[in-house]
């Protein structure tokens, strides 16, 4: 599998990411395309995670190792293999697919619709101050290895990982996955650091974290990179990032996984100062519409009919009545005339709640066939925070 992706990516996996990667690799999901004497050509694989949705979690492929050799590209053999997989997960009960995609076009062929986005702040801190009340009460922070820590930060992870669409569960394997931390993938900075936050009733939140000296002829000038931060209460929230902005010797802060709806941006002083960029993150695939549809919650009372195409899955295309809210859903077949109408790529846009229904039929995307149906349902898709993704698997 190292070998086909390596090639395929053109990179050269060290024998580090290779053992990082047999802490979560799972053959009995790694489906291969062999071809004579070339060996194996073609990998698509996933691992058997759950993720949160709006209201719930759900059992979901978390699909990987998807690359072609460049000898064996424009043979048709990319499409075997996602067709088959897609086969495998609604076999096996999982009611989506997701994926960070190397390239959206690709995927969007296989039914896979742009459910979350991904921002990234570069920030000079020496122009940022938080703003907002000080002096609350926030508990203590306290410096530790990750793996010392390993209990508290699963302990937090699982507390915040029920309310935020889009984050995976991790068991221990996949918490040694997160916290390996290979010298040779450190790229000058030094090994990963959690700090802590301690509240009254224990901890409130968590950095994991690491630095970068640099000097220049006008004094320091080193970074700080925050790989997580997950925190389950404000204040632990605003104490953290008081820290992260105040090491000693350091100019800029960086965070790549930072969530559309990031309360940070409403902390500073200056916005524009984070240096902020956004990029697409999590893809969507659902697998078995009624099963999809029924697992979420929504944020308001919605009763529609949809109707659904989708040419790789046969049984998902027809028309859906949903009906549900806050407490439950059912999405059964329906003979009702249709309230809207859209490929099964645009439900899985929609599905972790970070994509507004308005915008899909802004773009055509989602086809209005009874006045009034988009307004109505809108707000139901939608939820109390965006979705986001903490690690690119």
């Amino acid at each position: 599998m190292t070998d086909v992706v390596g090639a395929a990516f053109g990179e050269e996996l060290t024998a580090e990411q290779i053992e990082k990667e047999r802490l979560v690799f799972e053959p009995t999901r790694a489906h291969v395309v062999d071809h004579d004497e070339d060996g194996t050509v073609a990998h698509a694989g996933a691992y058997t995670r759950d993720v949160t949705v709006p209201g719930a979690t759900v059992p979901a492929a978390h699909v990987t190792g998807v690359g072609v050799r460049p000898t064996h590209r424009r043979r048709g053999l990319l499409t075997r293999l996602m067709v088959h997989q897609l086969r495998e997960v609604r076999e096996r009960g999982e009611p989506i697919a997701l994926l960070w995609a190397s390239e959206g076009r690709i995927y969007q062929r296989f039914g896979y619709g742009l459910a979350a986005l991904c921002h990234s702040f570069t920030a000079d801190r020496r122009e940022i101050r938080l703003a907002g009340p000080d002096g609350a009460p926030v508990g203590r922070l306290r410096d530790a290895t990750p793996e010392q820590v390993r209990k508290e930060l699963q302990q937090v992870y699982e507390r915040v990982r029920a309310e935020r669409p889009g984050w995976s569960s991790r068991d221990d394997s996949w918490w040694s996955w997160r916290l390996h931390d290979a010298p040779g993938r450190r790229h000058g900075y030094t090994e990963r650091r959690a700090v802590l936050c301690d509240g009254p009733d224990g901890v409130d939140g968590y950095a994991l974290w690491r630095r970068k000296g640099e000097w220049t002829d006008t004094g320091p000038k080193g970074e700080v990179e925050v790989v997580e931060l997950v925190a389950a209460t404000p204040a632990a929230y605003r104490a953290l990032w008081d820290f992260l902005f105040a090491v000693d010797l350091t100019r800029t802060v960086s965070y790549r996984f930072a969530a559309a709806d990031e309360p940070l941006r409403y902390l500073v002083n200056e916005p524009r100062a984070l240096g902020e960029k956004a990029s697409d993150s999590l893809w969507v695939r659902v697998v078995d519409v009624p099963a999809a549809l029924s697992a979420r919650r929504y944020a308001a009372p919605v009763d529609l009919a949809l109707e659904v195409s989708d040419n790789l899955i046969a049984e998902n295309t027809g028309r859906w009545r949903l009906t549900g809210d806050a407490d439950g859903a059912v999405c059964a077949p329906t003979t009702d005339a249709a309230d809207l109408a859209c490929d099964v790529a645009d439900l899985g846009a929609l599905y972790l709640g970070g994509t507004g229904l308005g915008t899909l039929a802004a773009a055509g995307r989602v086809r209005e066939l009874r006045a009034g149906a988009v307004t109505a349902a809108a707000a139901a898709f939608g939820w109390r925070r965006q979705p986001s993704a903490l690690d690119i698997f």
